[in-house]
């Protein structure tokens, strides 16, 4: 009775979120059944129910295959980069953006940052490949005219992981900083005044009451980060793979698809997938648990 009282009292507010949790319900939650193929050898012609059961067989050949620490390996490296370089961009340019006073301004700088995220990765790459190519891209054109030597960014290993990060920062920096601008604009304006008071100054009130005010989001944003730490992008990835740099390319999305939608082994490739799940979801609860440890709100 209490549940169907409290429905009715906010019944607006339930029938606002109902659209969003039907979407996650289907979509999400519902298809999670389909995770028991990981267990079976999986045929399409006989299906879900008379598939043989198998247990985990596809994991141990998972473990055991010579290329698994390589695609760890590779899928690690590549999400560490974009935690270390890519998290903090979006919340150090919309710190600048917040300290700009020209409201034009603001919303010019706002829609140029903006724009790439609205582009595929199709186009990023096309673009990258114009940009970089060693026999007509723009880089290689301008680095003799400084004294320099004609570089392979393309086909370098050495250069790959940065060229992935210099992306993935190019493409959704901006697309990121809207959701630290809400929060700052959240923050009580009085505590700006009374840090003036006390003879702050710009870099000062940022430090020690912009960033402290916006924390929460930042951990929570964080959290939910490292749930997502086996995922580097299949597109981008398999867009920018080739033959010279295939050892550090390799990621598990990658392996999935050779595997999985070349190959057809989907209980395998599905195997592979519920790995990724499962350490995505240990590392969101060990942080969680973290951050609620050291004071912070968390996620629950």
């Amino acid at each position: 009775m209490k549940l169907l009282s409290g429905i009715r009292k906010d019944l607006f507010l339930y029938l606002l979120i109902f659209p969003g949790t039907l979407y996650f319900i289907i979509f999400k939650y519902v298809p999670m059944w389909g995770i028991v193929i990981s267990f079976q050898e999986y045929s399409p012609y006989i299906g879900v129910w008379k598939s043989p059961w198998v247990g985990f067989e596809h994991f141990i050949h998972l473990f055991g295959n010579p290329d698994f620490m390589l695609l760890f390996r590779n899928t690690m490296v590549i999400s560490a980069m974009s935690i270390v370089f890519y998290f903090p961009m979006p919340i150090l340019i919309a710190l600048m953006l917040n300290e700009l006073r020209s409201a034009l301004y603001k919303r010019v700088i706002q829609s140029v940052v903006y724009l790439p995220h609205f582009l595929s990765w199709v186009i990023i790459s096309g673009i990258t490949f114009l940009m970089l190519s060693q026999s007509g891209g723009i880089m290689n054109k301008i680095l003799p005219l400084l004294g320099l030597k004609p570089f392979n960014f393309l086909t370098n290993p050495d250069a790959f992981w940065w060229l992935l990060t210099t992306q993935s920062i190019w493409k959704e920096t901006g697309w990121g900083t809207i959701i630290y601008l809400a929060a700052m604009a959240g923050v009580d304006p009085q505590l700006y005044e009374a840090a003036k008071m006390d003879g702050a100054g710009r870099f000062r009130q940022i430090w020690h009451v912009t960033l402290p005010g916006i924390r929460h989001i930042i951990v929570t944003l964080f959290i939910l980060r490292l749930g997502h730490i086996m995922d580097v992008g299949f597109e981008q990835v398999f867009l920018m793979m080739n033959s010279a740099v295939s050892e550090v390319a390799d990621v598990f999305e990658t392996y999935v698809y050779r595997n999985g939608i070349q190959q057809g082994q989907f209980s395998y490739s599905t195997a592979v997938g519920l790995f990724k799940s499962v350490i995505g979801l240990a590392l969101v609860i060990i942080a969680n648990k973290l951050a609620k440890r050291y004071g912070e709100e968390g996620l629950i």
